[in-house]
């Protein structure tokens, strides 16, 4: 590719309004994912799900870069955050999270896991990285107000082991993605997230297809048209559609558009499971959604001045 013909894959932009609409589609995607993985480790194991997922999104992404100009080798001052994507965010935190659906509500998960700002937000404190004023303070608390209520004997049953595990892996796995945002933030990146997140998702790809043939062997499952149809959802539009759509996004709004208008992402998620999957929506999960998307829209309006 020459020069110019990278300056312009690399600053391409879209207008407003068809950011804002392919935004919308991101923020849909992402909350029905929820529910079409929970379907999906209920017929297939968990790390098999997140491996035959990748190999999807990979072959997604190799199309759509290769047709968008974004198609590079890294170089290796950029190779640490391939890294730290692939391994914490593409591999830890979608192998935890499918695991954690086997055992859990998807409606519960998605909250669960879109707790990751609040632990960034604690990190940066505690590191002092970040000042916490009252506002960033009063929206962790209501965060984490909102994560006690939904782990409370009465929303979860504290007498299935199962179900403890499963809500521990998808803290976990938030807490993997925690830390892989505040590895970015403190990047020098050469090349831009959009030209590194093929060779993100080949490294997870590769990671977990090892897994997988290592604990759990060849990959037995009864292939159904419905069976592919939710593979195809979660690979392409759920993944790969989704990371490039967002990375788009990200070069077309502000900032803290972007930040607040991904937590609708839980609620979509909820909403969906409720509607797909027949779960439901008790006062437990919704006083929790409401607590915890709250208190995130809060840090993210707090974190405006220095976003700025």
């Amino acid at each position: 590719m020459s020069p110019a013909c990278k300056d312009t894959a690399v600053n391409q932009s879209l207008a407003p309004a068809k950011a804002a609409i392919l935004f919308i589609i991101v923020v849909l995607g992402w909350g029905i994912n929820w529910s079409v993985t929970k379907s999906l480790v209920a017929e297939v194991p968990p790390l098999w799900t997140a491996a035959i997922r990748s190999w999807i999104a990979l072959i997604g992404l190799l199309v759509i870069l290769r047709a968008t100009g974004n198609l590079i080798v890294p170089r290796m001052a950029d190779v640490p955050v391939v890294l730290s994507v692939a391994l914490l965010h593409m591999t830890l935190f979608s192998t935890l999270v499918a695991a954690g659906l086997r055992y859990l509500p998807a409606s519960k998960g998605i909250v669960l896991g879109y707790t990751t700002p609040l632990w960034v937000a604690l990190a940066a404190g505690i590191a002092g990285t970040e000042r916490l004023g009252v506002l960033k303070l009063v929206g962790v608390a209501a965060g984490l107000l909102g994560l006690c209520v939904i782990l409370n004997p009465a929303s979860l049953d504290w007498t299935n082991l199962h179900v403890i595990v499963g809500a521990g892996m998808i803290i976990l796995a938030a807490i993997s993605w925690a830390a892989n945002i505040i590895y970015i933030r403190s990047h020098r990146w050469i090349a831009t997230p959009l030209q590194l997140l093929l060779w993100q998702v080949l490294v997870a790809t590769i990671v977990l297809s090892a897994m997988s043939l290592a604990s759990e062997g060849a990959p037995r499952m009864t292939w159904s048209p419905h069976l592919a149809l939710l593979f195809l959802y979660s690979g392409f539009i759920g993944t790969a559609l989704a990371y490039w759509a967002m990375s788009m996004v990200n070069k077309s709004l502000p900032a803290l558009t972007t930040s607040l208008g991904t937590t609708a992402t839980p609620i979509i998620g909820i909403g969906s499971a409720a509607l797909l999957l027949g779960e439901p929506v008790d006062l437990s999960l919704a006083l929790a959604a409401a607590l915890i998307v709250g208190g995130i829209a809060l840090s993210t309006v707090a974190d405006a001045p220095s976003r700025a």
